[in-house]
């Protein structure tokens, strides 16, 4: 059956709800529902948090009148799911208030749901649409769709560059290069992200914090490749203010919110990290490490979108930033002074 434009429209206002969950639903997706009834809305919802009620759940709690249900057409961005996990089944929330039709953008890769919460809905006689803004809704739950069809996170690389092609002075000394409201954006993607990686280099001369002190939002897990356990242990990355990952090629006993994962110098060493990550149901990672972090995932083609803050300020010399033959610019924009590039695969 060919969708409407008040199909469209409220598709949109669904995945516009699942928006407002950015960074707190990992590992969930992200997802938004709206119900209505004869040509308006009388319900709608996002999932909020992890471990909260699903989106479907709080649309329904939101409806005042709860007789229009049965007659209500319901518009969601991912199938239902129907196992029980940190809440119930939302397919049988659906078919216990006997809605009239359920119309679906993203079919759930998950295997515990993957294609049974349609099943559900149909066996229950109700009928269900798919595909409505299919691609939006891919775009949208990027992090997961990666996650559950490739096995490892969705990898984000960031650097802020000066016009000149410098990401630091001579011998990496750190020197300010982005703006105000460039700054502000970082922290926002890192708030978006479910994890955060550098290496030796920038966790060595720039000490990190890796937090979110400058948004809303929850601390990302903070990684760090430090092959021989050079960094010092006062830096702010071992300060126990958030959970910590450090892979490397010694061993280490776990300390204060900080656990070591220890690599084999016999095999590719990023792989092997996103294979962890994985295992630990990390659904995305933002690199903020230097050039050889960086290089070695672009050469590897170990990423899937690249974000480049780019400064009106000139160096004059120091450590090039990345040299990137790139297709695929989906987003320009400013940021006060600076530019921002937007590269994503495919």
């Amino acid at each position: 059956m060919p969708f409407s434009d008040f199909d469209e429209l409220m598709m949109r206002r669904a995945l516009d709800l699942a928006r407002l969950g950015a960074g707190y639903t990992r590992p969930n997706p992200l997802v938004g529902c709206v119900i209505t009834h004869a040509g308006r809305i009388i319900g709608e919802g996002w999932h909020r948090q992890y471990g909260g009620a699903h989106a479907e759940v709080n649309a329904v709690a939101s409806v005042t009148e709860k007789h229009l249900l049965p007659q209500s057409r319901v518009y969601v961005t991912l199938e239902p799911c129907a196992h029980f996990g940190k809440t119930p089944p939302c397919a049988d929330l659906l078919v216990e208030k006997r809605v009239t039709e359920v119309v679906v953008c993203n079919l759930d890769p998950n295997p515990l749901v993957a294609g049974q919460g349609l099943q559900k809905l149909r066996d229950a006689g109700i009928p269900v649409e798919t595909g409505l803004l299919e691609i939006e809704g891919r775009r949208l739950n990027r992090r997961f769709f990666t996650f559950q069809e490739q096995h490892r996170p969705y990898v984000v690389l960031k650097w802020a560059e000066t016009a000149d092609g410098y990401l630091a002075g001579p011998y990496y000394q750190p020197v300010p290069i982005s703006g105000e409201l460039a700054r502000l954006a970082v922290h926002q993607w890192r708030a978006e992200e479910h994890a955060i990686l550098v290496g030796t280099r920038t966790a060595l001369h720039d000490n990190p914090r890796l937090n979110v002190r400058e948004w809303p939002g929850q601390d990302p897990i903070r990684l760090v490749i430090d092959k021989n356990l050079s960094l010092p242990p006062t830096h702010n990355l071992f300060d126990g203010s958030q959970p910590t990952v450090v892979y490397t090629y010694r061993h280490r006993a776990t300390t204060d919110n900080v656990g070591y994962v220890t690599l084999s110098e016999a095999e590719d060493l990023f792989p092997q990290i996103l294979a962890n990550l994985h295992q630990r149901q990390v659904q995305s990672v933002l690199v903020e490490g230097g050039p050889t972090v960086l290089n070695s995932l672009l050469k590897d083609g170990l990423w899937d979108e690249i974000r480049i803050i780019r400064s009106p300020k000139h160096l004059g010399g120091g450590v090039a930033a990345p040299h990137l033959g790139l297709t695929g610019l989906q987003e320009q924009f400013a940021l006060g002074d600076d530019q921002v590039f937007i590269y994503r695969k495919g």
